[in-house]
């Protein structure tokens, strides 16, 4: 049991080995998708196979090539992998934390949304130096996230309404309450009817690396998310707080017995997930977009779920996660440009992802892994 809660005896071999393979198979289904869809090689098959299997070859070979190209090709295009890894990073950590201790925070939209819009507010409505308005940004974000998550734990605490449940009914609150946030007079855009908010002052911008070079819009959100990371480790695996949301998520009645404040545990575990997802609104907001629209979420609250399945609900994991499908979303625009390949195959082949990272039994079964049995019961666990 103890190994169990604090990761010490974890089969590395396994925990590594069945997401890469995951992956590898995502891909290659997608190649089959590729092909099956490519309809000039089709029209082919019965006259020049030949023909028609170079096509398909060479199309299939075109479209990764330009994947990776567009993700790390250049200086430009890590820039945009990185940019869009930054906010899946935080998102996912949040995730991941409430995996941890056994809680389902599906919410990340409406914290992501709220989150941000706490950012604009400060960011636009301060006029104080930079070192001082853009710390206050980021913590508008961070509170703004944990508030609106911690009322979900406390929920969950007092009533035992589930999280999931809530947080989705609360997703929607979000969207519909940022839709009329941004007519209010005080957010909305000066001589604007639509809803869009007023720009953020520079003071409160995350600062750019190259701020001369317009193609490299690489800020320094990407080192807040790596620290973010480092943060969740210490405060999963490295303190008693942490060894209790650990041990909640394990057995919430033996939390109880053992002593542990439950109630007070689901509150802290929602609020430092939604704390994280909050951040990442206002990574959102005062780096690429600056200023506030419907929709500056992105859906990023959702991917957040598949980055914690394959990041194993482990923070160094939801980086790597977070890195690849920062990857994914760069490079699918190259690809798409260079090739006839629709853009809406990156989401496909995350899909193909999150489906065999949830079936860790078939990968094994596919490439004939072996696993202890402590492992494959963690891993069960941790892709249920």
């Amino acid at each position: 049991m103890f190994r169990e809660i604090t990761g010490v005896g974890l089969d590395w071999r396994s925990a590594l080995l069945v997401p890469f393979l995951a992956i590898v198979t995502a891909l290659i289904v997608s190649a089959i998708i590729i092909a099956v869809t490519d309809i000039e090689a089709l029209r082919l098959w019965g006259s020049e196979p030949g023909k028609a299997a170079s096509m398909t070859f060479g199309t299939i070979r075109d479209a990764f090539v330009a994947l990776f190209e567009g993700a790390f090709g250049s200086w430009a295009g890590w820039s945009e992998t990185l940019l869009m890894a930054t906010p899946l990073i935080l998102a996912g950590l949040a995730v991941a934390i409430g995996f941890r201790a056994g809680l389902f925070n599906i919410g990340g939209e409406g914290q992501i949304l709220m989150g941000g819009l706490l950012a604009t507010i400060i960011g636009f409505s301060l006029h104080v130096p930079a070192w001082i308005h853009l710390p206050l940004a980021l913590l508008g974000g961070i509170v703004g996230g944990a508030i609106y998550a911690g009322f979900a734990g406390l929920l969950r605490a007092k009533t035992g309404a589930h999280e999931v449940i809530t947080t989705i009914m609360l997703n929607w609150i979000a969207y519909r309450f940022i839709d009329w946030a941004l007519t209010v007079d005080f957010i909305q855009a000066q001589g604007r009817e639509d809803s869009i908010s007023k720009d953020v002052l520079p003071t409160a911008m995350l600062t750019r690396f190259f701020p001369d070079n317009p193609r490299i819009r690489l800020h320094i959100g990407i080192l807040l998310a790596l620290l973010a990371a480092g943060f969740a480790f210490w405060l999963l695996y490295r303190t008693t707080v942490g060894y209790q949301f650990r041990a909640l998520g394990y057995n919430p009645d033996g939390a109880h017995y053992a002593g542990m404040n439950v109630t007070w545990l689901y509150v802290a575990v929602m609020a430092v997930s939604g704390a994280m997802a909050g951040l990442a609104g206002a990574t959102q907001i005062l780096g690429p977009l600056g200023r506030a629209a419907p929709g500056y979420s992105a859906g990023i609250g959702f991917d957040a779920i598949a980055l914690a399945l394959l990041g194993r609900s482990h923070p160094v994991g939801v980086v790597f996660a977070g890195l690849l499908f920062g990857a994914l979303e760069a490079g699918g625009r190259q690809m798409q440009v260079a090739t006839n390949v629709s853009i809406d195959l990156i989401q496909v082949v995350q899909a193909l992802i999150v489906v065999f990272i949830a079936a860790p039994a078939l990968i094994r079964a596919i490439y004939r892994v072996r696993t202890g049995k402590a492992a494959e019961r963690i891993t069960k666990g941790w892709a249920a």
